[in-house]
């Protein structure tokens, strides 16, 4: 079956001007909404910065942060397919949802987990590049992915389990350029859950009202009016767990203190957003691609 795209929403090129075929893919695999694939690789180029300083090393490894590029845009799209396979009859329900490829019919079911599989297979090859340390990581962040999208149905708190399973990357980034253990690494996959919290919370403000009618759970739904606080407290213990792990680096007080002074001025701007009469929910969530692109310089630069 075709794709017609709807023609009240803007798609980048790759998407308008792919072979039809292929379209249903493409929009399978979120690639005409980039800003997931930033969220899920960032993290790994944090664990990258953080473990260039354990080792003293002028740059990040160049060659890991490709490959983890590589690997975030092809696990994401593989994240991205599994999760409407579950998902399907409940994204049939949601008018932002609906359009999508399982959703509406455009794929089978059967299309659509061949297309998991074969994504799922391209991202080991491109894990298999690691050390064994972090191999044998990259294969157990799988259980993680895999219980993800059936969390909405049994907890408020599934966006919580989402920053476990994102921020996973940042100990594939810290143990590719260390090859073992550390605490910093323990320390910055704690920010990236507390600021995975917070962003996804705002992500889910849009979809407040279709989850509350088909029975889906959400941070969002659960804090209600109280969001804005709830955010702020999570982009604070995100700001906090981030200077203890430059720390750790021995990096100096001050010195950490002034560099992440910087994202966490952009956390209290999406804050402030977040309180007045007609915030923009998406907006503020495609802006943490920023905010993690300073943090991950901040980290670099530490």
């Amino acid at each position: 079956m075709t794709t017609t795209l709807p023609q009240d929403t803007q798609y980048p090129w790759w998407i308008t001007h792919a072979p039809d075929r292929a379209r249903p893919y493409l929009l399978l695999a979120r690639l005409d909404r980039p800003i997931g694939t930033w969220l899920l690789l960032l993290p790994c180029w944090w664990g990258a910065a953080v473990g260039a300083q354990v080792e003293a090393a002028l740059l990040p490894n160049l060659w890991h942060m490709l490959l983890f590029a590589i690997g975030a845009l092809i696990m994401r799209g593989a994240g991205c397919a599994f999760n409407d396979l579950i998902d399907k009859d409940i994204d049939a329900q949601v008018a932002r949802t609906r359009n999508r490829p399982l959703a509406s019919g455009q794929l089978s079911q059967a299309q659509g987990l061949a297309f998991v599989i074969a994504l799922s297979l391209l991202g080991l090859i491109i894990l298999l590049q690691f050390n064994a340390l972090t191999v044998w990581l990259g294969i157990s962040s799988l259980a993680l992915v895999a219980a993800y999208p059936f969390m909405k149905r049994i907890t408020w708190w599934p966006q919580a389990w989402l920053g476990l399973a994102f921020n996973w990357g940042a100990l594939l980034g810290y143990t590719a350029a260390t090859g073992e253990l550390g605490w910093p690494m323990l320390w910055l996959y704690m920010a990236g859950i507390f600021w995975t919290l917070g962003y996804d919370t705002i992500y889910a403000c849009q979809d407040v009202e279709d989850d509350a009618l088909v029975g889906v759970r959400s941070t969002a739904r659960l804090f209600g009016d109280d969001v804005p606080v709830w955010v702020a407290r999570f982009f604070a213990a995100s700001g906090l767990y981030l200077l203890i792990s430059v720390l750790l680096t021995a990096t100096p007080v001050l010195l950490s203190a002034v560099l992440l002074a910087v994202p966490a001025l952009m956390f209290r701007g999406q804050v402030q957003a977040l309180q007045g009469p007609t915030p923009n929910h998406l907006a503020l969530f495609r802006g943490h691609r920023n905010i993690g692109l300073v943090i991950f310089l901040c980290l670099w630069l530490a």
